[in-house]
């Protein structure tokens, strides 16, 4: 075990020499703020950032053979439902770094929001539909039916928000009072989302609304068939008749939203090999965004939240102090979201619920505790060193899973047909027996 001695980030006191790592990319799902190459890199955070990219590799490749480590589908939590907010948590640690001196506010703001448009580019490219998945050699997408949100367009709006609350919300540095004091312009910030977030959800109405066919899963004649789905409720958070599917489907358009959602795996919509039967419940049949744009205010929540255990990686020197205050904020988070779940608020990552977003983003923060004294503390970097690698080139990673690169150059190459290729017969093996 390595002696105790602090770990430093300050430019006066550098702990370690520079890592002789390549700098990271510009954008990136977990490093998207540019200038982290000019600072000391804490090595915890690139293995946290692999070990987010390694667990999205498990549970896209490995949720179809194990149902148990997808997407929950609708209230509960699985581990697939951990990425997502692992993402955004590490995006706001980041971004404590890359911003600890701030010169010019409106050219860092401007900086910000190029960052932000460039990864939500990026991300309608990714998910939109164009590239067509690991069972199609084919690309394209219909304009009119692309989609425009997903996992890194989720992940540029809440990086955009937490950046912009460090450059322009005021923010002591450290010493020895609580919390909540010297970072509350931004808890404020944390206060009015989750406060906007509660309106909408339970005090929208939802009417009822009809789907047709050609927008959804239900597959039939040529005809158009129109399915009413019955709601004409408040607060409701059902998968049908909740208020972000309609602030999606008004905003966004029915068309552009994400066609097969997780609650299609119901009991209630039983799904089959083939796909749901037309005698399931009509809103099993309807697309749904789990990145819409309600969500997207409470994954703001987790940014800003991964943005105050950045602020204590920062201003506090010593080891024990930092995990000291880790420990406690991860606390301070994971109880109330615990309560609001047994209070009724359920843990539901589709809407991504204040309760998820608190149980999540507490779990990142006793993640990153568990890492950073593993690798920084007791200099375990070796038995890291593949997540180091995976988090340091994470955005490359990121583009080959979601976009089935990989994937679809592998099954270019098949004997005589194009289903005989060494893709198709993994699949027919584990998923479709």
């Amino acid at each position: 075990m390595a002696a105790y001695t602090p770990l430093h980030i300050d430019e006066e006191q550098p702990p370690l020499p520079p890592l002789p790592s390549p700098p990271p990319p510009l954008i990136s799902p977990m490093n998207i703020e540019g200038e982290t190459t000019k600072t000391n890199r804490v090595v915890s955070l690139d293995v946290f950032r692999g070990l987010c990219v390694f667990l999205m590799m498990v549970v896209d490749y490995g949720g179809s053979i194990f149902p148990t480590i997808a997407h929950a589908p609708w209230n509960g939590l699985h581990l697939a439902d951990f990425v997502m907010p692992f993402f955004l948590f590490i995006a706001g640690l980041s971004l404590a770094i890359a911003y600890k001196k701030i010169g010019n506010r409106r050219d860092a703001t401007k900086k910000a929001i190029v960052r932000a448009v460039k990864l939500f580019l990026l991300g309608v490219f990714l998910q939109g539909g164009y590239l067509h998945g690991a069972k199609s050699l084919t690309y394209g997408v219909d304009i009119l039916r692309i989609r425009w949100m997903g996992i890194l367009q989720r992940i540029s709006i809440a990086y955009l928000a937490a950046a912009l609350c460090e450059i322009w919300l005021p923010c002591r540095k450290w010493k020895r009072f609580g919390i909540m004091r010297f970072n509350f312009m931004h808890w404020c910030v944390v206060g009015i989302l989750c406060a906007v977030y509660s309106g909408l959800i339970y005090g929208l109405f939802v009417p009822d609304w009809h789907i047709s066919n050609s927008s959804s899963s239900f597959s039939s004649s040529n005809s158009t068939v129109l399915l009413k789905v019955k709601c004409g409720s408040r607060g409701d958070l059902s998968p049908a008749c909740n208020a972000a599917g309609m602030i999606d489907r008004y905003v966004l358009g029915v068309s552009h939203l994400y066609t097969k959602p997780a609650y299609g795996n119901l009991k209630e919509c039983n799904k089959t090999k083939i796909g749901i039967p037309e005698s399931s419940p009509s809103w099993c049949h309807a697309p749904f965004d789990p990145e819409g744009i309600l969500g997207s205010l409470t994954a703001a929540v987790t940014c800003i939240i991964g943005l105050q255990f950045g602020h204590i990686l920062v201003h506090m020197q010593d080891h024990k102090e930092r995990l000291h205050w880790w420990l406690m904020l991860s606390i301070y988070c994971s109880l109330p979201g615990v309560l609001l779940a047994i209070l009724g608020v359920p843990l539901n990552k589709s809407l991504y619920t204040i309760s998820y977003a608190l149980v999540t983003s507490g779990s990142a923060g006793f993640t990153f505790s568990a890492l950073y004294l593993l690798v920084d503390v007791w200099d375990y970097r070796r038995l890291m060193s593949i997540l180091e690698w995976m988090g340091v080139h994470s955005l490359s990673i990121f583009i080959l899973v979601t976009s089935n690169i990989a994937i679809v150059l592998l099954q270019g190459f098949y004997l005589q047909a194009p289903n005989n290729n060494i893709i198709h017969g993994i699949i027919s093996c584990f998923i479709h027996q």
